[in-house]
């Protein structure tokens, strides 16, 4: 596929933003992926373009957070095995199906990730009315009788937990907007840890499920590798900025943006398709 000059820096674009995006708001895989089918891109190739070249950016935002999963170790280890099959499950679904298949259903899934998007706050309010969830997310603030085994949603709800992390992570390996915002809400209605180390945790396990996708889209030859570089670079770049962004922008103004912006791709890919 031959792209002119100003597509490759829209793409590139797209990927800053992205990073900067999932940074600040989360949505950010919904503005490239529709950049790049703004462009030009087939809607399968721009969803396995999209997912391959901002994994950089998902191993930068997980990284920033280590210190908040540490705690969590032995629950990531099994979410991220459960992660890694349906991020895998998902990946292959999308590459097997007709490409006309999915560009029927990608306006639907687009409206999902915004639906997920916009309900963001109300679910967050949700479960910071959890009784053991701790609002400062400090390190060492559950008592050992709230924090053992017996006393903890996850441990009760386990089977349910690995079981909602896998349908999340098929999801994410088939297209992936809004996933981390599916995990979010997952995870924390699991969970009785602190929302920043559940996000660190929703960061871990998106890297996990992208990891794994972009490795079998690698091989799977619908990858547009020419604008990979380029989205990766920027979209580390994007984070780096966007997570100092946060500290002044809010996030509800973005997010809502990004909706607004879902919607009218979803009904143009609806029109045209």
């Amino acid at each position: 596929m031959h792209l002119a000059a100003w597509e490759y820096l829209a793409a590139a674009a797209a990927g800053g933003v992205a990073g900067a995006v999932n940074a600040v708001a989360g949505g950010g895989t919904l503005v490239s992926f529709s950049v790049l089918v703004g462009i030009g891109v087939p809607p399968v190739t721009a969803n396995v373009t999209n997912t391959v070249g901002l994994v950089p950016a998902y191993l930068a935002g997980s990284w920033g957070q280590r210190a908040d999963l540490r705690p969590q170790l032995h629950r990531a280890r099994i979410l991220a095995i459960t992660s890694l099959v349906g991020g895998l499950s998902g990946s292959i679904l999308l590459v097997t199906i007709p490409a006309s298949v999915f560009e029927a259903v990608a306006p639907f899934l687009i409206l999902f990730a915004c639906a997920l998007l916009a309900s963001e706050d109300p679910l967050r309010k949700r479960f910071t009315r959890t009784p053991e969830r701790v609002a400062s997310g400090a390190p060492g603030t559950h008592s050992e009788e709230d924090s053992s085994p017996e006393s903890t949603p996850a441990s009760r709800w386990s089977t349910l937990g690995v079981v909602s992390v896998f349908f999340a992570a098929v999801y994410g390996g088939f297209f992936g907007a809004g996933l981390g915002i599916m995990l979010m809400a997952v995870l924390a209605l699991i969970s009785a840890e602190s929302l920043i180390h559940v996000n660190a945790l929703k960061q871990a396990l998106s890297f996990v499920i992208n990891l794994v996708a972009a490795g079998f889209f690698a091989i799977s030859g619908h990858v547009l590798w020419d604008l990979v570089p380029a989205m990766a670079v920027a979209g580390v770049f994007g984070g780096l900025v966007g997570s100092r962004l946060a500290r002044v922008i809010k996030p509800v103004y973005l997010r809502w943006t990004v909706v607004v912006a879902g919607v009218i791709v979803a009904l143009v890919l609806w029109a045209t398709h």
